[in-house]
């Protein structure tokens, strides 16, 4: 079974085709800058030189309709026909609490989706462009809608509601949803089989480290609690977002520097983080090379995000009466192995040591690795996420029955 994973959003779409049966991603690509001038449009199969080509598209629909064609004709091809796709599984952001897992789109579930727009109005519209653009050129083919928030829905009340007047609750739904459910997903549920378990029997907690950060605590399979919140910017620092904040922080900026609500929307979205404190790039790329330059800000950098995730994790830990297992996956939470080594040494305490031979292998390779030292009690593991194979699987089993 041939399944399209698209990923919309509000300029590009990344894509996969994976054959489920063998498990094996055909092809993948992105198409960059819809609808603004320098679009460009890249195609990767594993053993041909990779396709990149500078094209402009005036919509999500002329985009899909260049990655079915890409998909299809001519020295790009993987497949004959679209015939060959079985269905679409589609990365959705916010799913509010109307889902808690994945599902097949029909109209009430567009309805739903469209109701969410208010909770995710800078992912949801463009998730609901792409699903609109498959409907028009694939007719007839399933579709299915992946929430991010879909796997925090366990979490208990205690855990995601807001000390504010509880109307508000009952009238806006404001309330903690978290993000990166996918991932969160995939990575404990990977976590498990690597300690020959089963997810009911352990208690992990999991970091989704990149230009978008969020922490799970995954109790019995289960999301427990997270960090991000009614949107993707409360919890840890990230690449331009700042994470939790003193509430109060809003209205004193907005006063200091006469800021209008989006003005303070968009400061705290996308000019903090990583770049707020550094003041010259997002990148923790840039910020690992700077650091071991002895550039100050950004050691400072570091040692915020450092901070961050062992209070988060110990926090976790606390909350959950334990942990069995902690789990880095993301660009970062893969990538950068000193971060891995400061945590390991904080939280040395709980029993976490690690193997340093093995945490410096685990950096930019693509393969899982416990990195644990033979007497730690508490596992460290790298696990290189896959949303996308989550997000087809769901797909399968849902069209499968």
């Amino acid at each position: 079974m041939n399944i399209l994973v698209i990923n919309a959003g509000s300029s590009s779409i990344k894509y996969q085709l994976i054959d489920m049966d063998r498990e094996q991603v055909l092809a993948k690509g992105q198409a960059d800058r819809i609808g603004i001038a320098g679009g460009n449009f890249k195609h990767k199969v594993e053993g041909r030189p990779d396709y990149k080509i500078d094209i402009q598209m005036k919509d999500h629909g002329e985009a899909v309709k260049l990655v079915l064609d890409t998909l299809t004709t001519g020295e790009t091809a993987v497949i004959k026909s679209l015939s060959e796709i079985s269905a679409v599984g589609h990365r959705v952001l916010h799913g509010g609490e109307k889902f808690s897992g994945s599902v097949i789109i029909d109209e009430k579930v567009i309805e739903a989706i469209e109701e969410c727009c208010e909770l995710g109005p800078l992912h949801n519209p463009h998730n609901l462009t792409g699903i609109h653009a498959c409907e028009k050129l694939m007719p007839g083919v399933p579709q299915v809608a992946v929430f991010d928030t879909g796997f925090h829905q366990t979490m208990p009340d205690y855990a995601y509601l807001y000390a504010l007047p509880y109307e508000y609750y009952e009238k806006y739904h404001i309330r903690r949803y978290g993000f990166h459910g996918t991932s969160h997903r995939y990575v404990s549920m990977r976590a498990a089989e690597m300690l020959g378990k089963k997810p009911e029997d352990l208690k992990i907690v999991t970091c989704h480290l990149g230009n978008g950060s969020s922490i799970a605590a995954v109790k019995g399979g289960k999301c427990y609690d997270t960090t991000m919140g009614l949107t993707p910017l409360e919890g840890i620092i990230m690449g331009t977002r700042c994470g939790s904040i003193d509430p109060a922080i809003v209205p004193l900026l907005m006063k200091k520097e006469n800021l209008t609500p989006d003005e303070i929307d968009h400061i705290m979205n996308k000019k903090s983080g990583i770049l707020g404190v550094s003041q010259t790039t997002s990148d923790n790329r840039d910020i690992e090379e700077g650091a071991k330059a002895g550039n100050k800000r950004y050691q400072l950098v570091e040692s915020m995000i450092v901070h961050q995730l062992t209070k988060y994790i110990g926090g976790y830990a606390a909350a959950m009466g334990g942990v069995d297992a902690i789990v880095f996956a993301g660009g970062i939470g893969e990538n950068n192995p000193q971060y891995r080594t400061r945590v390991a040494e904080n939280l040395a305490f709980l029993g976490v040591k690690i193997d340093e031979e093995l945490n410096a292998k685990a950096k930019r390779t693509s393969v899982e690795y416990d990195i644990s030292a033979p007497d730690a009690t508490v596992k460290m593991l790298v696990i290189p996420t896959n949303e996308e194979w989550m997000i087809a699987k769901d797909t399968m089993d849902l069209v499968s029955k």
